[in-house]
């Protein structure tokens, strides 16, 4: 067997956000009194951890915290790292495709998404948006949450993404006819075109 693939982690700061983060090689052998694990109810936690010190901008005197992403997938296609989304509030952490969002003014309170693996995350700033794609659909997180989710738009993987203004594109396979099948979503309502 050879080697163990690394997957380098993304940093994404498309949106403007009010922390800073720093993805770190390996847990620190000294926690900070603030360390928050995602989700909470993980028995234990893997090697493989995405781990992030994050720092709220602006915040004099307050410690930085760290979030211990529980690992999704060995699978070095899967996104990792940190992105920026639509509430300068929130950062976003992936890990091996497990997707959490991070509320930095109250690190406890976090929205662990349902796809898993999520296998893409785009973020489309003229629209506000940060969108996650899963095997059959997408879903849209917007400044307040969720801002939609697509009905199913393939049996099995979602290809070829492309914006057109306000519509995306994209190919998903189709079981009975075994071929990709075009389709385009209002990015304002997820709705297919």
């Amino acid at each position: 067997m050879g080697p163990e693939q690394v997957t380098v982690p993304v940093i994404d700061l498309s949106f403007p956000h009010q922390w800073r983060a720093e993805i770190l090689a390996a847990r620190p052998l000294i926690l900070p009194s603030r360390h928050f694990t995602y989700p909470r109810e993980v028995e234990e936690i893997e090697r493989g951890a995405l781990e992030v010190l994050v720092q709220r901008e602006g915040e004099t005197g307050e410690q930085p915290f760290l979030a211990t992403c529980t690992l999704g997938f060995r699978d070095p296609s899967l996104p990792s790292g940190i992105w920026s989304a639509p509430n300068p509030h929130e950062a976003c952490a992936v890990a091996g495709g497990y997707a959490y969002l991070i509320d930095t003014r109250a690190a406890e309170r976090f929205t662990m998404l349902p796809y898993r693996p999520v296998f893409a995350v785009l973020p489309v700033v003229e629209r506000s948006l940060l969108l996650f794609v899963g095997s059959r659909s997408i879903l849209a997180w917007g400044a307040t949450g969720q801002a939609w989710e697509s009905t199913r738009l393939s049996d099995e993987g979602i290809a070829g993404l492309a914006i057109d203004g306000g519509t995306l594109h994209g190919l998903g396979w189709s079981m009975m006819s075994d071929k990709e099948t075009p389709f385009a979503l209002d990015l304002a309502t997820g709705h297919t075109r």
